[in-house]
Parts: C-alpha cells; structure tokens; sequence
C-alpha cells in the first residue's frame, strides 16, 4: 500500500521542529566576540603597562645609581653627588616620557586605522566605532606613567645619600639600597612575566652590579689623567 505523502511521521516533525528552534536561538543569540577581544586587550594592555612601569623604575634606579656613584669616585662630596643624581633623574624621566610619548602615539594611530578598516568593513554605527576608540592605548598617559616610574626608581639612590656625609658610608649605603631595589624589580618583573623570580631577580642584581662597577672603574680612571682640571 502506497503511503500517502501528506502524512508526515510525528518523530520526524518534532525533530524538525527542534532543529529550526535551535538554529533561531543560535541566530537570535547576541555575539559576543568583540566583548571577548576588547577584555583579552584590556587585560594585556594592563599587564604591558605594569611590566613597562617596572622596568622604567629599574631603569631609573639603575642609571642614576651608577652616575652618582661613577661621579662620586671622583667628586666625593655629598653635594655633588645629589646635584648628579637629580640631574640623572630629569634627563632619564623627561626621555623616558617623550619616547614612551612617540612610541605609543604610533602604536595608537596603526590601531586606529585597523578599527576604522574594520568598522567600514563591517558597517559598523560611529557609536560603536567611538565605542571601541576608548580602549586604544592613550599616549598622554603612557609618557606620563614613564616618567613617574623612571623618577620612582631614580629617587632609591638619591635617598640613600642625601643625608650622609662620610663618603665611604655613602657609598656602602647607596649600594644596599640599590642592591636591594634590583632584586624587588626582578623578582616583580619575573612575576608579571610568569618567570622564574629568583632567577630573573639574581640577573638583575648581577648585571646591575656590573654596571655600576664598570662606570665607577671608567669614570675613576678618566678622572685620574686630570681630565676638566
């Protein structure tokens, strides 16, 4: 007996019937992928700002430590070294700041085309575009938060000396503190770069005692020829 094709079996149109629910909810269902990238890039953004601030201090320290010390081998007086030592710190802080400045404003203009590019492709509104735009790297802020860091660790060494005056004591002071400050900013870049603490903290130490020994011995013996005199 021939079926009759206007009959359709009650399982087969209730599953039909499911399949269409669940490709209307899918098609219903809000997409939430530029959500998702914007947090992933917030979330970087965050970590490369704080990474970048712990370097800057350890820049800062690191730079101005041994100026005052490679001028204190040769200039022992406590004034001298502090006027180095501030000196170090504007220089450093205001470069830092203009390079961070030149650096993220272009890194902001290629991000700003990208999102223009793909608003256009997309037919994105303005308000979403608007939208999007704020969460681009600022480079007022990025200079801004350069120079404090550097300056942060620039003022280490600068007050380890300040108030002593016996040079040897000095000296034994401002290397402690400094000593200590590399090992903080190693082992807290180590940690925002998900490495090994010890060991990116004891290359730190190292290599910052390195530079200070090759600028004192450097500038000690420049100063001996009689140089300036």
């Amino acid at each position: 007996m021939a079926s009759n094709p206007s009959q359709v079996d009650p399982q087969t149109k209730s599953s039909t019937k499911s399949k269409l629910d669940v490709e209307q909810a899918i098609r219903m269902e809000p997409d939430n992928s530029a959500d998702l990238n914007v947090e992933v890039r917030d979330h970087s953004n965050r970590a490369q700002w704080l990474r970048a601030a712990v370097l800057g201090a350890n820049d800062g320290l690191l730079s101005t430590a041994a100026l005052m010390i490679g001028v204190g081998s040769v200039r022992k007086d406590v004034k001298t070294m502090i006027l180095t030592g501030i000196a170090g710190l504007l220089a450093g802080a205001f470069s830092m700041a203009m390079g961070e400045f030149v650096s993220v404003y272009s890194q902001y203009d290629m991000e700003l085309s990208d999102l223009k590019r793909e608003n256009e492709a997309t037919n994105g509104t303005q308000d979403n575009l608007e939208e999007r735009m704020k969460h681009l790297p600022s480079p007022l802020q990025a200079s801004a938060a350069s120079a404090l860091s550097f300056a942060v660790g620039a003022a280490v060494p600068l007050l380890a000396a300040a108030f002593i005056r016996n040079y040897d004591v000095r000296l034994a002071v401002v290397l402690v503190a400094v000593s200590l400050a590399l090992l903080g900013f190693g082992w807290l870049a180590a940690a925002l770069g998900e490495a090994p603490p010890l060991k990116s903290a004891l290359r730190v130490l190292v290599g910052g005692w390195i530079a200070m020994g090759v600028t004192y011995g450097l500038t000690k013996l420049i100063g001996s020829t009689g140089l300036g005199q």
